[in-house]
């Protein structure tokens, strides 16, 4: 039985969602040679609590997050790239349409909808949002954000694909398999 993505679970999994999100963000990251652009495992943590709560709540997990870092570190959030991470976590957070953990194993169908459908959130999100809304936003340099675009698209689908997996095969094994109980 799902969840309802308008609950008070969902809410309190979202400020938990957006604080792990902002953490992760702020002080596990690797820095790459393109300038503005580091490798961060945070956005496995969205598309996982997108796929548990829903894409609302992968939404918010990932632009309250992304704020948070870019208030605290900034002094302000650089809005294009907090809207790619709430997008990039709307998008991932559709997998609560397809992921099924209940049974205490992915299926096949899960994995490939966690594949697809993280690939699809981050092109989308880092590939095109983030770079268009840099232009138009801040008037930046298209050749420059198009290379942290894609720079960021492809280590983002890596670290959602590396963390994610580990959280969601973690979490499957939390679950009861059907039929496993017995009564004696």
């Amino acid at each position: 039985m799902r969840k309802s993505m308008f609950s008070t679970v969902t809410l309190v999994a979202t400020a938990l969602g957006a604080a792990l999100f902002a953490v992760l963000f702020m002080y596990v990251k690797i820095p790459t040679p393109v300038p503005d652009t580091s490798f961060n495992i945070s956005y496995g943590v969205s598309s996982f609590f997108g796929a548990l709560f829903g894409p609302i709540c992968g939404l918010l997990v990932a632009f309250i997050g992304h704020a948070v870092n870019d208030f605290v570190f900034y002094g302000s959030p650089w809005w294009s790239w907090v809207i790619a991470s709430g997008v990039s976590g709307l998008v991932s957070g559709v997998m609560y349409f397809f992921m099924e953990f209940e049974n205490g194993k992915l299926t096949r169908k899960s994995w490939i909808a966690f594949f697809v459908i993280t690939f699809i959130a981050n092109v989308f999100a880092w590939g095109i949002c983030a770079p268009y809304l840099d232009v138009k936003m801040y008037a930046e340099p298209a050749q420059k954000v198009f290379v942290q675009g894609a720079l960021s698209a492809v280590m983002n689908l890596i670290s959602t694909w590396i963390v994610g997996a580990i959280l969601f095969a973690i979490y499957a094994k939390t679950r009861v398999s059907k039929g496993s109980l017995t009564k004696e």
